[in-house]
């Protein structure tokens, strides 16, 4: 819900980010896992045969001669965390499809991170434990958590950018995949070749059901995702690989304009007839306007960051210390030292080589000060980590191991948060150039700004250029109006440019509010109409126009005719054909220097992100 401050002003804007969505979830689920460790903890250390017991209980499930005889542990592992990698696929596809990580050279510098992130606490792991006992968990020293490490960055708030956490999210994804994968190659003992053979053909079908209509791509998806994650099961590899994969076959889209329109129709259908048959297609109508992708981050996230990462933590977390886990083991203290040392030197290292070798054509979408934190966060491990501990040791050698990825998530969350506090401490502008660099961001906006054809308000040179796409009888668009005009006065290196976005589906007086606006343009007073036509919204019919036209002072005859002309609609329907092209499905939506400004639309928000733009221009 949307509501205003005393001076009227929106503190709250009609959409936020995806990216900011997801990760204020994983900032509350972060304390949900950490309660969950602290309890597993406890219950171990009270009763450690009992909390051994418990999640060793067989529970097996039968279906006619099909059988999946597993413990609670390996259900809640192999099972419900399929849907936690689901999510991180989900959210690394939507980045990969309409983040900054869509221009695909983008990907180079955070996957080499990635990958160098992997092999060097690798190597520190097997300096410590080249042969013997712990020489099979060298795998455990790769995988950073997801969950964790973005719960960490949510806590240093603001003192974290966005882009940050989308540089991050590569390289968790990153690992995450290959030590998926090197759990099915390296820790499966016998495969079945007949069944891996089957999972393959199962996730071309996958592949395939995304180009199906939605009303039949639903079930079929459905079906074929959980049949990829039973031929796992019974290739012989963990299963928990399917959600990946398949989060990272589901694209990501911007809703279409016509989807849209169908869906309004629909609804109006509905409302005219409320019958069963007019529901149901509403229903369909709306939910197949979002991306699959959309949907399913929607369904899953929060009971996969509230209940199944902490469940996974309560079954996995138990340790019962005592006199082998405080000594320093082999295992433990390399665990520790590849993650809290392996990790931050690998990221950085790798991201300032590249840097140099390729010359700054491949260089970090973060500055110096965002690459190390990223380092410094990457030493979180946990999820996989302990995955892999389970499959690689038994008895003291796996608690020394869980010990190990315990200090170490503790230790590197720490150093993070100290790191970020330390920057904080710099000068503004900085700050910002060590945390988000000086490179250009990819553009959002098709068409870019020409004075000579849009309204422009503040001065040509401004170093800041902000462009909004608006409905005039859009509340949300008359909500974000003062802000606008806020912003120019408070600073005069910004310039605001207004482009139309009627939605006449929904607001039946948008189109004509738009080419009113056009004819006042046309004898110079396009911006007093604009500000006219957002105050009085509920009065935007033709009578009222004239009337407005009439206070403004303009000559009456030749705003009717430019009114009710052909020339101000083709006007129009280019300003909405950019919109669509610059994948604008609603309004208000803006630009600051041609990148799209996700989340709230008040003057706090859109002032700090201007003001963040320009301390990295130079």
């Amino acid at each position: 819900m949307t509501t205003l401050d005393p001076s009227g002003m929106s503190t709250a804007g009609p959409a936020t980010s995806p990216l900011r969505a997801f990760l204020h979830t994983e900032a509350a689920g972060a304390a949900a896992l950490a309660a969950a460790i602290g309890l597993a903890l406890v219950w171990a250390n009270v009763t450690a045969t009992g909390y051994e017991d418990f999640w060793t209980t067989e529970l097996p499930i039968r279906i006619g001669t099909v059988a999946a005889d597993l413990d609670l542990r390996t259900w809640v592992n192999s099972g419900l965390m399929t849907l936690f990698f689901l999510v991180v696929g989900l959210e690394a596809r939507r980045e990969f499809d309409l983040g900054e990580l869509r221009e695909r050279r983008r990907l180079i510098l955070p996957v080499a991170a990635g990958i160098a992130g992997m092999a060097a606490p690798v190597l520190i792991y097997l300096a410590f434990n080249h042969s013997g006992a712990g020489l099979h968990g060298w795998a455990i020293a790769m995988s950073t958590d997801t969950a964790l490490a973005l719960g960490v960055l949510a806590i240093a708030g603001d003192q974290v950018p966005d882009r940050i956490r989308t540089f991050l999210l590569t390289v968790f994804v990153v690992d995450d995949l290959v030590a998926l994968i090197v759990i099915a190659v390296a820790y499966t003992s016998q495969v079945q070749v007949v069944a891996l053979l089957a999972a393959v053909v199962v996730y071309a079908g996958v592949l395939a059901s995304t180009r199906l209509p939605y009303a039949s791509r639903r079930p079929v998806f459905t079906i074929l995702a959980v049949l990829l994650w039973c031929t796992l099961l019974a290739s012989g590899i963990d299963p928990v690989v399917a959600g990946l994969v398949v989060g990272l076959a589901t694209s990501a889209y911007v809703p279409r304009r016509d989807a849209l329109e169908q869906a309004t129709t629909s609804v109006r259908l509905f409302r005219e007839q409320p019958t069963p048959e007019l529901a149901r297609a509403a229903t369909r109508e709306l939910a197949g306007s979002l991306s699959a992708n959309a949907r399913l981050q929607h369904t899953y996230h929060r009971m996969t960051s509230f209940v199944i990462v902490p469940l996974f933590a309560l079954a996995n977390a138990g340790i019962a210390i005592d006199s082998s886990v405080l000594t320093f083991s082999r295992v433990g203290v390399g665990i520790f030292l590849a993650y809290v040392v392996g990790k931050p030197v690998a990221v950085a290292t790798t991201s300032w080589l590249l840097t140099r070798t390729s010359h700054g054509s491949l260089r970090p979408s973060v500055g110096w000060a965002g690459v190390v934190g990223a380092g410094t966060i990457a030493g979180m491990p946990f999820t996989v980590s302990l995955l892999i501990a389970d499959l690689a040791f038994t008895g003291e050698t796996l608690k020394q191991a869980k010990a190990g990825v315990l200090a170490a998530a503790f230790v590197a969350g720490a150093i993070t948060l100290i790191f970020y506090r330390l920057i904080a401490l710099l000068p503004a502008r900085t700050r910002a150039r060590a945390l988000l660099g000086t490179g250009q961001r990819p553009s959002d906006l098709a068409y870019p700004v020409d004075p000579s054809r849009d309204h422009i308000r503040g001065p040509a040179d401004a170093v800041v250029t902000v462009v909004e796409y608006g409905d005039f009888e859009c509340p949300w668009t008359q909500m974000a109006a003062p802000t606008a005009r806020e912003l120019i006065a408070a600073n005069q290196q910004i310039r605001y440019v207004w482009r139309h976005l009627p939605l006449h589906d929904v607001h039946p007086h948008a189109q004509l509010a738009a080419q009113a606006a056009e004819a006042a343009g046309r004898q110079g007073k396009f911006w007093p109409m604009h500000d006219l036509l957002l105050a009085n919204q509920d009065r935007l019919d033709l009578d009222a126009l004239l009337d407005y036209a009439q206070q403004l002072g303009l000559d009456l005859d030749s705003f009717r005719s430019d009114l009710t002309g052909p020339d101000f609609a083709t006007r129009i329907a280019q300003d909405v054909d950019s919109a669509d092209r610059s994948g604008v499905a609603g309004t208000p939506t803006f630009f600051i220097n041609n990148h799209r400004h996700d989340g709230p639309q008040d003057l706090p928000t859109l002032s700090g992100a201007i003001r963040q733009t320009l301390l990295t221009v130079d």
